[in-house]
């Protein structure tokens, strides 16, 4: 069956994103609003999706999840991203935290961590940035060094999404410091362990739902047993998942610009000048046209993507292409949506405004436009 931007989707795909639809609008959406004057954390709401299977969507229903495919993930997170693309930032670094330790991690780990995080009791965190290496992962500082049975963790880590709210935390870190890229480790942390502190919750333009933190490690101890895959195999892990990430982001980029078209277009109806709508005017006309254009062009791209990640194909230069794209898209988009708006457009009573900041990120994060453009022409 095809949708509006003419993909076609199956019937299962179908309900998952229409069901993602209407828990977005009901639950998400009615105080995105006052979370983004606020910065509060959605705890409630996270409560409820949880209880609905949206804090454990990777996961098989054998671990309590709900087993969906990449593709029914991507169109959950690109539906949340319409009302609220901070809350689906939640949600995409949530679940890859989860689907990290359902992969990599033993039965046992899969037993301790995993039902807490499908509840929703337990929010997954992922240390990757450190102060001085965002996108050069080979840079990194953060020590995990071996005592006992035990690994002592010491460093600093940056841009941390739900970092200050989470229960379970990822630790990007160095085990073998003459390894090279051999010698990073992923290492699992309880947050309330000694010597994990969350220094500070950042300010931010946009997605102010998503709680981005600073987060110091001073002779934090954690056992042995926390490590996740091998030893030595963590940047191999962080390799392996960048095609899901960034196509996840294309999805989160697309939903945010869909949103700031149906916003425009609803405005550009009802607004008039020279006694009709604005719709009538060419000039407004042409540039709805090249908003839906472009907004139904990532949504394709994203699904083709999404598809080959789905069947285990490495796709890095689709991968990057789309999260290009679709992040520059989405600017490009609200920010259009805001010019068709006039000057209501820049008042928050209108919500343009926060599209184009919550859009803004998309950008930067899982890899800036600059780096998706190095990948893209490797791979020529």
């Amino acid at each position: 069956m095809q949708d509006n931007s003419g993909a076609f989707l199956g019937e299962q795909e179908i309900m998952i994103r229409d069901s993602a639809r209407k828990v977005a609008q009901e639950v998400v959406a009615p105080t995105a609003a006052e979370r983004d004057r606020t910065s509060a954390w959605p705890r409630e709401e996270l409560k409820t999706v949880a209880e609905l299977g949206f804090l454990g969507m990777h996961i098989p229903e054998e671990h309590g999840g709900a087993g969906l495919s990449f593709v029914e993930y991507c169109l959950a997170i690109e539906e949340f991203a319409a009302v609220d693309a901070g809350f689906a930032t939640v949600l995409h670094v949530h679940n890859s935290v989860a689907l990290s330790i359902y992969r990599d991690g033993t039965e046992e780990q899969k037993r301790q961590w995993l039902p807490a995080m499908v509840r929703g009791e337990k929010i997954g965190c992922f240390l990757l940035s450190e102060p001085h290496a965002g996108s050069d992962t080979a840079a990194f500082r953060t020590s995990g060094r071996r005592d006992g049975d035990h690994y002592v963790l010491n460093g600093s880590k940056q841009f941390i999404s739900n970092g200050g709210e989470a229960g379970v935390a990822i630790v990007v870190s160095v085990t073998d410091k003459d390894a090279g890229k051999k010698g990073v480790s992923l290492i699992m942390v309880d947050p309330g362990t000694p010597g994990f502190t969350v220094t500070r919750n950042e300010k931010k333009l946009g997605q102010r739902t998503a709680n981005l933190a600073a987060i110091q490690m001073e002779d934090c101890r954690v056992p042995l047993s926390n490590l996740l895959g091998a030893e030595g195999a963590g940047y191999k892990h962080i390799i392996a998942g960048l095609d899901e990430g960034r196509v996840a982001i294309a999805a989160l980029a697309t939903g945010v610009a869909r949103a700031a078209l149906e916003a425009a277009v609803k405005y550009a109806k009802e607004r008039e000048a020279y006694g009709a709508p604005i719709m009538n005017l060419q000039g407004v006309a042409f540039d709805l046209a090249d908003m839906s254009m472009q907004v139904d062009l990532s949504h394709v791209y994203m699904l083709h993507a999404a598809r080959l990640c789905q069947a285990g194909i490495r796709c890095p230069k689709e991968a990057s292409s789309i999260k290009l794209f679709a992040s520059e898209m989405a600017e490009k988009v609200c920010s259009d949506a805001i010019q068709i708006h006039g000057g209501y457009g820049y008042l928050n009573d209108f919500p343009v405004e926060r599209f184009y900041r919550d859009a803004r990120v998309t950008k930067i994060y899982e890899g800036t436009s600059h780096i998706q453009k190095l990948i893209i022409a490797r791979n020529l």
